[in-house]
């Protein structure tokens, strides 16, 4: 595709720039450090208070270098904005430790609701990466919707047994900062299949009759 803006001025594009994950994922970096330097006199109230502000930066930086912020990260953002804010308005940890499941729901529910209506709104964030045909994103929609929809029940169950005091706090934050990535790496692996399978053919690869002869 062309464009009538010049190269020298475009702004960079998001897909490959390594500074798009450390974006997304700084916030969480941020939050963590300041857990451990502060949590055994202020349990996560200060953490959060960095959260927000590093979500906020992040966001701002996102658009100021590609003039778009994705779906994802801005519903996430503003979530962990307003349970944030309930967190440190209330004195209640459990508004931030809400955050994941209300995300995670959320994100689930918006899946299986475009499915409802025949539209698979997983290709919307996974257009650029993928070409696949309708049964191909429906199917990848239908079980990303119920990947989402495990890590709210995941987070559910821990944020349950902190409360009663089964496991300490930390080891919510703990899976929060390295458990849910790894999953979610390991489940996006085992699409691959899936993916190669409903893949639609490159149109400007060449035609099997238009490869060169073998070399004599």
């Amino acid at each position: 595709m062309t464009s009538d803006t010049p190269t020298a001025t475009r702004r960079p594009t998001a897909g490959h720039d390594w500074r798009r994950p450390a974006l997304e994922m700084g916030p969480l970096g941020v939050f963590f450090a300041v857990y451990l330097a502060t949590n055994k006199d202020h349990g996560l109230g200060p953490a959060t208070v960095a959260l927000m502000i590093a979500t906020a930066v992040a966001l701002g930086l996102t658009w100021h270098l590609w003039r778009r912020v994705a779906v994802m990260p801005l519903v996430s953002g503003a979530v962990v904005l307003v349970f944030g804010t309930l967190t440190l308005v209330f004195a209640d940890d459990t508004f931030i430790m809400m955050k994941p499941t209300i995300v995670n729901a959320l994100f689930g529910t918006a899946l299986l609701v475009g499915l409802a209506f025949g539209k698979p709104l997983l290709q919307i964030a996974f257009d650029a990466a993928f070409d696949l045909d309708e049964a191909g994103w429906k199917k990848l929609t239908f079980r990303w919707a119920l990947f989402f929809f495990f890590l709210a029940g995941v987070n559910e169950v821990l944020r349950a047994l902190v409360a009663n005091g089964t496991i300490a706090q930390s080891s919510w934050v703990t899976f929060k900062v390295f458990g849910i990535m790894p999953i979610t790496f390991v489940f996006a692996l085992a699409q691959l299949p899936l993916i190669q399978a409903h893949t639609l053919p490159d149109p400007d690869a060449p035609a099997a009759d238009d490869a060169p002869p073998p070399a004599s």
